[in-house]
């Protein structure tokens, strides 16, 4: 009669570990259904906000050949962010410039890399035979 009764209470005692476990595992998949739906959000915009943070500021040149204004503070009681020196000047604005076009010219040269990098997969796939100074070295 004891050992049924030790039976009865270890069975008792498994049941009561299965329902434990079971409910930590409901609750585990509600925590991972909602870091599913919550996470890529969250990631998303803290990309954003780490990119937009890094991103430098380059001020757009005016098509005018003398800055404006607005541009040189006049009548604003601030001091001028440019110098000056016209020659000073004529340098900034045209460094300005240079920025500019190499900025708006980065998706070009991104695009051309993307394509060298291709056509070397590319050579890759040909299992030729070549150097091995002429291989790339593949991690993992």
């Amino acid at each position: 009669m004891s050992r049924k009764k030790n039976s009865e209470m270890v069975s008792e005692d498994e049941d009561s570990d299965i329902e434990t476990l079971e409910s930590d595992i409901k609750q585990m998949a509600e925590k991972v259904l909602l870091y599913r739906s919550t996470l890529p959000d969250q990631l998303n915009n803290t990309l954003l906000s780490v990119l937009a943070i890094q991103r430098p500021h380059f001020p757009q040149p005016s098509l005018s050949s003398k800055p404006s204004a607005s541009e040189l503070n006049i009548g604003s009681g601030e001091s001028s962010s440019l110098p000056q020196d016209p020659e000073i000047a004529k340098k900034v604005k045209l460094l300005n410039e240079k920025i500019s076009s190499n900025c708006s010219a980065m998706p070009a040269v991104l695009k051309n890399m993307k394509d060298c990098i291709a056509k070397f997969d590319e050579l890759d796939s040909y299992n030729a035979i070549i150097h091995p100074a002429f291989k790339r070295k593949r991690s993992g």
